[in-house]
C-alpha cells in the first residue's frame, strides 16, 4: 500500500487507487462528470493546495530563495489544525490502500506536490 505523487491529467497506473486532486481551482473546461474519466481526480480536496496568494509565490518563484520562500509558507498553511489532520489522515491511510495525491503543474520540483510529498514522509507515509 502506498501514497503516489502524481500529475493530474496523467494516464493512470494499474493499482494507482483513487486519485486525489490537492488543487485549488477544478481544471477549465472540463465537466465535473469527467473528472475522473479524464484522469483530473476523483476526488476533490483543495484543503491540501496553497492558497492563491501562496500558489502565485509559488508560481513566480525564479530563484532558490523565492522556492524556499515558497516552501516555508505553504508549510506554515499545512500547520493549521485542519490540515496537519488530513496528511495525517492520509499518512496513516497510506499503510492500508493504495491512492494518490496530485496537481497540475508539470514539474515536480517546482510544484507544491514536492513539499505536500515531504510533509507526508515527515508523518510516516508509504510513497512510492
Amino acid at each position: 500500500m502506498v501514497i503516489r505523487v502524481v500529475r493530474l491529467g496523467s494516464a493512470r497506473t494499474a493499482d494507482e487507487g483513487t486519485r486525489i486532486g490537492t488543487v485549488r481551482r477544478p481544471p477549465r473546461g472540463v465537466p465535473k462528470s469527467q473528472f475522473a474519466a479524464q484522469n483530473w481526480y476523483d476526488v476533490w480536496f483543495p484543503n491540501l493546495a496553497p492558497s492563491v496568494e501562496t500558489m502565485k509565490l509559488g508560481q513566480h518563484a525564479g530563484t532558490a530563495a523565492q522556492w524556499t520562500a515558497f516552501g516555508k509558507k505553504y508549510r506554515s498553511e499545512m500547520a493549521t489544525p485542519d490540515n496537519a489532520h488530513a496528511i495525517e489522515l492520509l499518512a496513516q491511510l497510506s499503510h492500508q490502500t493504495n491512492f494518490s495525491v496530485g496537481c497540475y503543474c508539470e514539474n515536480e520540483a517546482h510544484c507544491h506536490r514536492s513539499v505536500l510529498r515531504a510533509l507526508l514522509v515527515e508523518k510516516g507515509a508509504k510513497l512510492e
